[in-house]
């Protein structure tokens, strides 16, 4: 009976590190897939997925990464080619545009300058006005066809925050003061430095102040902290939650914004994203805020 009972531990032992070695190696063959998904996702190859290992789910599951991925593939080179497409359309098409405004601008100056009736000059201000915002519209479109395409702010280098951001606040002062805003300022006076694009940064700022000239209700508050988070902030009674949330939006306005374009703040994101910053914007406490920050 003992010689039974011994015979069948070590039979059940021998089991059991049969069941422990199948064990472990499927843990390798898992973890080596893994490896093998994250390496071909980063890469551009034809390489395959495959396993060592001599289980069949194992093979069945390295055959469906295998096929899932190169489907993936396939659906990433065709958006790839369709957004390459597109952005050279949108590119093309906003170039062409350019010409035949400039020469509609010309004409419209010229004709201003005739002998007309009031109601015939009022029309005229009219269209003049609707093609200067065509116009704006073309050339706002035509630069994020470029940045998005082909970033001319590939150039790095270390940036004062505080510095550009005063830069900016002053070549805007003039279009705040005609609003009527008088900004409130607080800026440290150590330097925060990133390093980043210098024009893409004072792109981004432009593009910000631009957005609180056309929808701020009189005030604005500019806030940068010792963390480098800046916070724009203002009173928009013609901003809601909703409104808000699409701010980003490429061609997105508000109703009655000035000259508006809808680009203004989507260039700002991604210019923010191209140098690894983030950009948010929200309601709080009845004021609309813009929330940067460069890592």
């Amino acid at each position: 009976m003992i010689y039974i009972l011994s015979g069948l531990c070590a039979v059940l032992m021998v089991i059991i590190g049969i069941l422990i070695l199948k064990i472990i190696g499927m843990h390798r063959a898992a973890d080596d897939l893994c490896r093998q998904f994250a390496v071909r996702l980063t890469e551009d190859t034809n390489v395959g997925i495959d396993t060592a290992s001599s289980d069949r789910h194992m093979k069945k599951l390295a055959a469906e990464l295998d096929r899932q991925l190169k489907c993936l593939r396939r659906e990433y080179i065709r958006y790839s080619r369709g957004d390459r497409e597109l952005k050279e359309a949108v590119t093309n098409i906003s170039h062409d545009l350019r010409t035949p405004l400039t020469a509609i601008c010309g004409y419209m100056e010229l004709l201003m300058r005739e002998p007309v009736s009031e109601r015939a000059r009022e029309y005229l201000g009219i269209v003049e006005n609707r093609v200067e915002a065509l116009k704006q519209l073309t050339e706002e479109l035509f630069r994020y066809s470029v940045i998005v395409s082909v970033s001319p702010y590939d150039s790095r280098e270390m940036v004062s925050l505080g510095e550009v951001l005063e830069e900016s606040i002053v070549g805007y002062y003039g279009a705040l003061t005609e609003a009527g805003i008088e900004p409130e300022i607080s800026i440290p006076e150590n330097k925060i430095l990133r390093r980043l694009n210098r024009a893409a940064l004072s792109r981004i700022f432009a593009n910000i102040l631009s957005n609180g000239v056309k929808y701020s209700s009189g005030d604005l508050k500019i806030v940068l902290s010792e963390d480098g988070t800046l916070l724009f902030a203002n009173h928009a009674p013609l901003l809601d939650e909703v409104m808000v949330g699409r701010l980003f939006d490429r061609f997105y306005t508000v109703e009655n914004g000035k000259n508006a374009t809808g680009l203004g703040l989507s260039i700002a994101k991604v210019l923010t994203e191209q140098m690894g910053g983030e950009i948010h914007a929200g309601l709080e406490d009845g004021l609309f805020t813009i929330r940067l920050r460069f890592k």
